[in-house]
């Protein structure tokens, strides 16, 4: 910019020091120096404007091009975090699966030591039963064997020992249905503590998914983390897209000025070496 305003300064010298009066410079050769420097000036004022125009650009095109860089930074960081929020998705739903399978699971296990506890209480009765005929059997022996000695001695022995293991059948059975019962009681904690942890899995799926059932208004499914993380991608990516067309139409309209300027540029040259050649074929005449 300076180099052509002290261009222009030289030509306007030259052009002042052609209008004084001079012996040998004719009135024509006078018009046709005063045309060639108003060319001059012309052709200087239009490589000025496109200088300008492409100074601007230049600049333009600098801040889009920082503008991209950080787009493509957020694309980037955007499309991360949405596969993040895909394997979250995947962890939070392998969690709720194998909840409610435990959830099933211990249901059955519950079931399963209600049933054995049933079946401990329906054999203590009958262990319980047993014993007492054994019992009365054992003091009806030993009353008909203190009335009739003839009555074997081994049989009262073995009727004493068939109480005996009776009871002791029962004491064991009765300790049996003690753990089944704690068994039970633990299974309906572990039962009751696996439920909770289905609900929360459950919970915290939708939470991130969105996917409620039953279904909930469009406003709830928008605040889930999948969908905030999607759209912030989706704005990235858009963001991005935008950044890089106003980049790209920046360029081409700087190379297009650049062109024009370099023509303006060769012109200005070229008239001014005309001028300067006709003002010295002026001076020699």
């Amino acid at each position: 910019m300076n180099q052509q305003t002290h261009q222009t300064n030289n030509v306007m010298a030259l052009l002042k020091e052609l209008i004084k009066p001079r012996y040998g410079i004719t009135e024509r050769k006078k018009a046709e120096l005063d045309g060639l420097t108003i060319q001059v000036l012309d052709a200087q004022i239009e490589v000025q404007q496109l200088q300008a125009i492409v100074d601007s650009l230049t600049e333009k095109a600098a801040n889009f091009a920082g503008y991209l860089t950080l787009a493509a930074n957020n694309k980037t960081l955007a499309f991360n975090n949405r596969n993040l929020t895909d394997d979250l998705v995947q962890k939070a739903k392998e969690l709720l699966d194998s909840s409610k399978l435990a959830l099933g699971q211990m249901g059955q296990a519950n079931t399963s030591t209600k049933s054995v506890a049933s079946q401990i209480k329906a054999v203590i009765d009958q262990l319980i039963y047993s014993a007492e005929i054994i019992n009365k059997l054992a003091v009806l022996v030993l009353r008909n064997k203190a009335l009739n000695p003839l009555i074997s001695d081994e049989l009262v022995s073995l009727i004493g020992i068939a109480g005996n293991d009776a009871n002791n059948a029962v004491a064991v059975t009765l300790v049996a249905l003690k753990s089944a019962f704690a068994s039970q009681s633990a299974n309906m904690e572990a039962e009751a503590a696996a439920e909770l942890e289905a609900e929360q899995s459950l919970h915290l799926y939708n939470l991130i998914t969105g996917t409620y059932n039953p279904p909930v208004d469009d406003e709830t499914r928008k605040t889930s983390l999948l969908t905030l993380i999607n759209t912030a991608y989706d704005t990235a990516k858009s963001n991005y897209e935008l950044a890089d067309e106003a980049n790209t139409r920046t360029l081409m309209q700087l190379n297009l000025a650049s062109a024009d300027l370099r023509k303006a540029q060769v012109k200005l040259q070229s008239l001014q070496a005309g001028l300067a050649a006709a003002t010295a074929a002026a001076l020699a005449s």
